[in-house]
C-alpha cells in the first residue's frame, strides 16, 4: 500500500511540475509577443475606417511577423490620449493631432506620409445659391469646421481664416460647429444646416469620385496653400524596441514604404482608401510649422 501511495504521490509531484512549467512557458510566451496595436483618427466614415485599418493591420502582421491590431477611437483627442499611455504603439494622425501626441509621448517619430501630405490642402465650401466667391464673404454666415482638432478641418482653416481678416469667434453667425469628421461637414452643408464649412481637400475630392456630394447643392469656393499633413508615428521608437524587439521601429517602417498598389489584393485596397499609391519617407521637422500655427492659436501647448 505504502508503495502504492508513494507512486500516485510521485506521479502527482510530476505532473504538477510539467503543468507548472507548461504554465510558465505560455506565460512567457505571451509576454514576448504582446499586440502592436494602431490607432488612426477617425476623421471618416467609422465603417469605411474600421474595415480598410484592420487590413492595414492583417497586411502589418504578415510583413513584420507581429501580431497587430487596430483600435479604433472615438475622437481625435481619445487616440492622443491613448498614444500618450502607450495603448497605442503607431498610429495615422493629421498634422496637429502627430504634433500634439509627440509632444505627450517624447522620442516618438513621424515615420512615413503619402507623397500628397507635403503639399496637403483645406477646401472651403458653401452653399451653391450663395453669392460667395472668397474668405471676405463669409462673414455673417454659419460655418462648420470638422473635428476641433482636425489639421485640415480646423487648424489651417482657423489660420486661413485670421490672415484674411476674420475672427471665426466673432464674425460667424454664431459660434462656429464642429462636426466631428469631414464627411459630416460635407453633410451639413449639402443639407443646408449650415451655410459654409471646411474640411480636407482629399476626402472631398473623394466624396466627388464615389457620388456622395450633390453638385447642384454645394460648391467649393475658396482652396488654401499647401502644407504638411497626416503621417503615421511611432511611439518611442526605444521603448517599442525593448518591448517588441531589436529593429522593429526599422522593420513596420519598412513594410509601409513597401506598400504598393501594384500587389493587388487588400494592399491596393488599403492604398486607394488612403488615396495614394505609396507612402513615402518623413521626420518630425516636416511639421514644425503645423507647430507654430497649433501655438499661435492656442491649440498645441
Amino acid at each position: 500500500m505504502k508503495k502504492v501511495m508513494a507512486a500516485v504521490l510521485a506521479g502527482l509531484m510530476m505532473f504538477s511540475v510539467t503543468a507548472c512549467g507548461k504554465s510558465a512557458e505560455t506565460e512567457t510566451a505571451k509576454k514576448e509577443t504582446p499586440t502592436f496595436k494602431i490607432g488612426a483618427i477617425p476623421d471618416q466614415a467609422a465603417a469605411d475606417l474600421n474595415r480598410n485599418m484592420g487590413e492595414m493591420a492583417k497586411y502589418l502582421s504578415e510583413k513584420t511577423g507581429l501580431k497587430v491590431e487596430f483600435v479604433p477611437s472615438v475622437d481625435y483627442a481619445a487616440l492622443v490620449t491613448g498614444f500618450e499611455r502607450g495603448e497605442v504603439q503607431m498610429a495615422w494622425f493629421g498634422g496637429l493631432t502627430g504634433v500634439q501626441a509627440r509632444g505627450v509621448a517624447p522620442g516618438a517619430e513621424a515615420i512615413a506620409q503619402r507623397p500628397m501630405d507635403a503639399k496637403f490642402k483645406s477646401v472651403f465650401i458653401a452653399q451653391k445659391d450663395l453669392d460667395v466667391t472668397k474668405l471676405e464673404d463669409i462673414k455673417g454666415k454659419t460655418f462648420t469646421f470638422g473635428s476641433e482638432s482636425s489639421t485640415s478641418g480646423s487648424l489651417m482653416p482657423r489660420y486661413f481664416l485670421t490672415q484674411a481678416g476674420i475672427d471665426p469667434e466673432k464674425d460667424f453667425n454664431g459660434a462656429p460647429n464642429y462636426s466631428g469628421n469631414h464627411d459630416k461637414t460635407i453633410a451639413l452643408v449639402q443639407g443646408g444646416s449650415f451655410q459654409t464649412g471646411a474640411l480636407n481637400v482629399s476626402v472631398w475630392e473623394k466624396s466627388i469620385k464615389e457620388n456622395k456630394v450633390d453638385l447642384n447643392k454645394v460648391k467649393v469656393f475658396y482652396t488654401t496653400p499647401e502644407y504638411f499633413d497626416y503621417h503615421w508615428t511611432i511611439n518611442k521608437p526605444d521603448n517599442i524596441d525593448k518591448v517588441y524587439g531589436e529593429g522593429t521601429k526599422e522593420k513596420v517602417k519598412k513594410a509601409i514604404l513597401e506598400m504598393n498598389v501594384e500587389a493587388g489584393g487588400s494592399q491596393a485596397e488599403v492604398l486607394k482608401f488612403f488615396q495614394t499609391d505609396k507612402f513615402v519617407e518623413t521626420n518630425n521637422d516636416n511639421y514644425k510649422a503645423i507647430e507654430e500655427v497649433g501655438k499661435k492659436l492656442g491649440m498645441v501647448k
